[in-house]
């Protein structure tokens, strides 16, 4: 097999035998779940509902805040409770809407529209915006904004996502293989919204099984072809992707996929995408991996939206040592959380836990201008001088030097041997770059 990919990049240990093996199993309904009001880029939904309404299963909770904006759903059936600010994965606190449910799981009502590639490219993506759509492999985008480009844009290819380059996580894998007829379908609904003519799957290889799935449901497709990609992170970041894929760069410094004529989504938003256009159902679950050594019974589980992420690790059976941390999402570019009461989003793609001696923290040293960060970075950048630059508070040459062009992928970080934080200098840096531009 010819495996294409990037320049630069690492190889970490990916860890995924945690988990790998273990087919998805579906969460016991939560006795609550709270569904955050920013669970995706851009603004927050406005709640449409008070304390003390009664709300279904799929029941729309709140609205778009905007263009770039989703609305909400109930992921259970019960009673509105409390409207207040709680935990985020991202580690702060934002508005959010509790729901204490009545065990009864009540829908509302769901159609089966078996004609769904018959309608035109307009009322599916209606379908897709109303079912409050976002990516659910990263950043969370919201998916009717990404099929909208500006007027003299085109698209002419859709990529599929099925990188899952971070350690430890394996919801992706499970879904193409447990899944990849749904994920299939949801792709060629994807081309039709933008009138896209080639679809690509990017797998990565240590997902064999996987790609020989896709080659062999697509075998008979002449505008879809499944790209086996090399071992190596960040395999899946949306420029990397795109380049191993077609060989097609997307400007370094504000460039989009679109402006190389490609939309990106992932494998998990394929499926929303395929189960809100057919059955105008809106999403409210997605599967999480919860990993780690000391997670007593590793799973990938298909949860509802808003479920309490001790509640996933309870149903894990807890854990077999203290634990030292706790991440949202993967190690190399998730959110160390400082409680586990807090809620999984649209885009929690893990939960991993972590004992005292692997959540142990290096001292910074100074740096030994090895290099070793510039032959890894795979956008080009000096990370070492960026951090040099904020650590100085020189705003000006840290924007210069393209601090706002890292994509956090925390490459750099891993293999300095001086343990410099580079990545918390680089966000710092973007932080004040983006608040001298708004002065």
């Amino acid at each position: 097999m010819g495996l294409k990919t990037f320049p630069g990049g690492i190889h970490p240990h990916d860890f995924k035998d945690f988990s790998k093996d273990k087919k998805i199993e579906e969460m016991p309904l939560p006795q609550k779940v709270v569904i955050p009001l920013s669970q995706h880029i851009g603004a927050p939904s406005k709640p449409i509902v008070k304390v003390g309404d009664e709300v279904l299963a799929g029941q729309r909770i709140a609205e778009a805040g905007g263009f770039v904006s989703i609305p909400m759903h109930s992921s259970i059936s019960g009673k509105v409770t409390k409207l207040a600010k709680f935990n985020h994965p991202t580690g702060i606190l934002v508005q959010g809407i509790e729901i204490t449910g009545d065990g009864e799981d009540r829908w509302v009502e769901l159609t089966d529209d078996s004609n769904y590639m018959d309608l035109c490219a307009k009322d599916m993506k209606d379908r897709i915006t109303a079912a409050g759509i976002c990516g659910m492999g990263g950043a969370g985008f919201p998916t009717h904004v990404k099929l909208s480009p500006p007027e003299g844009k085109t698209i002419d290819t859709i990529i599929l996502n099925g990188v899952e380059c971070e350690p430890y996580l394996t919801a992706d894998y499970r879904i193409m293989l447990e899944q990849a007829e749904d994920i299939i379908a949801g792709l060629k609904i994807l081309m039709k919204t933008v009138d896209a003519k080639n679809g690509v799957i990017g797998i990565e290889a240590n997902k064999p099984d996987a790609i020989k799935l896709f080659k062999k449901l697509l075998k008979n497709e002449k505008n879809i072809k499944v790209v086996g990609l090399q071992l190596k992170y960040p395999q899946g970041a949306e420029k990397q992707l795109i380049y191993a894929a077609t060989k097609r760069k997307v400007p370094n410094k504000g460039g989009l996929p679109m402006d190389v004529n490609v939309v990106v989504q992932n494998v998990g938003t394929a499926i929303a995408v395929y189960e809100a256009v057919r059955y105008q159902k809106p999403l409210v679950e997605r599967v999480i991996t919860v990993s780690g050594r000391i997670v007593k019974e590793p799973k990938n589980i298909r949860a509802r939206i808003g479920t309490i992420y001790s509640d996933l690790l309870e149903f894990c059976g807890s854990t077999t040592e203290d634990i030292g941390k706790v991440i949202s999402g993967g190690p190399m570019m998730g959110f160390a959380m400082p409680s586990l009461e807090t809620p999984m989003t649209k885009g929690s793609s893990g939960l991993l836990l972590f004992d005292m001696k692997e959540a142990h923290r290096e001292k910074e040293d100074v740096c030994l201008r090895c290099g070793r960060c510039v032959d890894i970075c795979p956008m080009y950048l000096v990370p070492s001088l960026i951090a040099h630059h904020v650590r100085n508070d020189d705003w000006n040459s840290a924007e210069k030097f393209g601090v706002m062009e890292c994509m956090k992928c925390g490459s750099c970080a891993y293999v300095c041997p001086s343990h410099i934080k580079l990545i918390q200098w680089i966000d710092i840096g973007k932080i004040k770059v983006s608040e001298n531009r708004q002065k």
